[in-house]
Formats: structure tokens, C-alpha cells, sequence
């Protein structure tokens, strides 16, 4: 991680790592940061970085849609990426850049921030793996459906509110472990919905200067508020993830077997034998 100069304003004030330090890495919860209004994340900045990426690094879709839609149910805006960011404030849609530090000066903004977090996070999971930033723009009222992800993760709002509605994360009346072991073989993030949950979630209100820390796969949706909303959500990964990640996908291989395994624990060193096993199984290429 590179480390913030002393004349820069650090982005998450000293509660902010206080309460993230009493969460991390299990619990959802609210947090605050100082990140001003940053040139990079402006809506034309945006736009003209959408322009640049690679399809693979881009998604969009109209944003008035089910919290639980079926990924092959979501239809297409009909427009180009940045035209869904410059004109976000009319067309009800959503959008998600992918992978921002693929590009030199956005990896320079979120290895700052995750600088600013190493002290928390190593002593509890180790090092911080795999980073990665994501950049959201949404319509007034546009729906992010039910789903969850792999990565440790805190959203920071910019502009505009929403509201984020977020599951415990491990505990199958929300998502079940064949969606896990589903996800970890290479299926889609989104889940099945059903109304039966609403009432169990937390609701986190963000505002701009408001975060959320989220667990790793912790079920949750998004609905916006009613003004255009811009949020950059930064993560990163760790050996804690990648085991849980790997738990799965060994389930998912003994479920083909015809066996019925059990959820791995949620602190995967306890699924230290199922991991080294599916690790081994892949590079004798004895499982896909």
C-alpha cells in the first residue's frame, strides 16, 4: 500500500477506524469519510473513463427493476455506457465501472484509501489482497437487485443518498449454500428473492461524507434516493476470502459426487483441510 503523504487530509477520520476495528471483518456497519469532491470521480470524468474501458469492465441496465430479478430477465437501457453516465440524472438507469485501477490515476486514489485502513485489517485477516475499486451511478430510484460478493468492501456515497439493505452474511435463510457453491463455480451474483425477508435486514442510510463496511457475502440490495447518486466502492480481498471462496466450490464438486455437504464455517481456517484439498484437486486438474 502506498502511504499518504503527512500534508494530505486522511479520507476516514479516527472514529471512523475506531468503529471499523469493533466490525471488521464480520459485521456490516455505518462509517463516515472526508473524501472531497474528487476530479476523478466527477460525472464527465467518469463518463470519459467509461469510454475506455473494455466491455468486460462496464455494466448498465435500466434501474426501475424487481430487487430479485433473474440476471437473464435484465434488459437493456439502449444506450452506451457513457451516455448512461452523462445523461444518469433523466434515463432511470444504473451503471458500475469495473476494475478502476486499471488506470493508472484511479489506482493511485485507492491504494490511498486502503493505505488509510491497513491498520485495521491486517491484524484481523492478513494482507490486503487483490485490490480493487468500483464506481456506481445511478438514477433516481434505480434498484441494485439482491445479491452478494466475494470481496471485503466499503461503499463510500458522493452524491446523492440511497439506502443499503444488507442480510447477515452466512446464514441460509438468506442465501443458501448451493447459492454459494453456485457463485463459486462461476454463477452469476445475484440471488433468489423472496418477500419473506424483508424485516431482517439492516438498513444503512448514506448520505454524502457516509460509508458502509461490508462482509463478504453478505446478501444485500440497493435502492437510491430520489437525486442522481454517485458511489466508489473500494475492496479488496484476503486469504480469510479466498478459503471461504474455495470451501464452497470444494462443496459444490462433492455435491456433483452425490453427497450433501455442510455450509463451511465462516472463519475458513476451521475449513483448512477442505481448502488445501480443492486447491490440490485443481492443479492435478482432478475438478474445473
Amino acid at each position: 500500500m502506498t502511504a499518504q503523504s503527512a500534508e494530505q487530509v486522511r479520507v476516514f477520520p479516527p472514529e471512523t477506524l475506531e468503529r471499523m476495528a469493533a466490525l471488521y471483518p464480520a459485521q456490516a456497519g455505518p462509517l463516515h469519510h472526508h473524501l472531497p469532491d474528487h476530479p476523478l470521480l466527477s460525472l464527465d470524468a467518469l463518463a470519459a473513463l467509461a469510454d475506455t474501458l473494455p466491455g468486460s469492465q462496464v455494466e448498465y441496465n435500466p434501474g426501475d427493476l424487481p430487487v430479485g430479478i433473474r440476471p437473464e430477465d435484465v434488459p437493456s437501457n439502449g444506450l452506451s455506457i457513457a451516455e448512461t453516465i452523462r445523461t444518469i440524472d433523466s434515463n432511470r438507469s444504473w451503471a458500475v465501472l469495473k476494475n478502476i485501477e486499471t488506470v493508472d490515476a484511479y489506482r493511485a486514489l485507492l491504494m490511498d484509501l486502503l493505505g488509510e485502513l491497513e491498520p485495521i485489517v491486517s491484524p484481523r485477516t492478513g494482507a490486503m489482497l487483490t485490490p480493487q475499486g468500483f464506481v456506481f451511478v445511478s438514477s433516481p430510484g434505480s434498484i441494485t437487485p439482491y445479491h452478494f460478493d466475494p470481496e471485503h468492501n466499503i461503499l463510500l456515497q458522493l452524491r446523492g443518498s440511497k439506502v443499503m439493505h444488507v442480510w447477515p452474511a452466512g446464514d441460509e435463510r438468506f442465501a443458501h449454500r448451493i447459492e454459494h457453491e453456485r457463485y463459486h463455480t462461476g454463477g452469476h451474483r445475484n440471488l433468489p428473492w423472496d418477500d419473506g425477508f424483508e424485516g431482517a435486514e439492516q438498513a444503512v442510510p448514506l448520505a454524502p461524507g457516509d460509508a458502509v463496511l461490508m462482509p463478504v457475502m453478505a446478501p444485500h440490495y440497493v435502492r437510491n434516493g430520489d437525486a442522481p447518486s454517485i458511489s466508489l466502492s473500494i475492496t479488496w480481498r484476503s486469504e480469510w476470502s479466498y478459503r471461504e471462496s474455495e470451501a464452497h466450490a470444494a462443496n459444490a464438486a462433492l455435491r456433483r459426487m452425490g453427497m450433501n455437504p455442510a455450509m463451511p464455517p465462516r472463519w475458513p481456517s476451521y475449513a483448512w483441510a477442505k481448502t488445501v484439498g480443492w486447491r490440490v484437486a485443481r492443479k492435478l486438474k482432478l475438478v474445473s
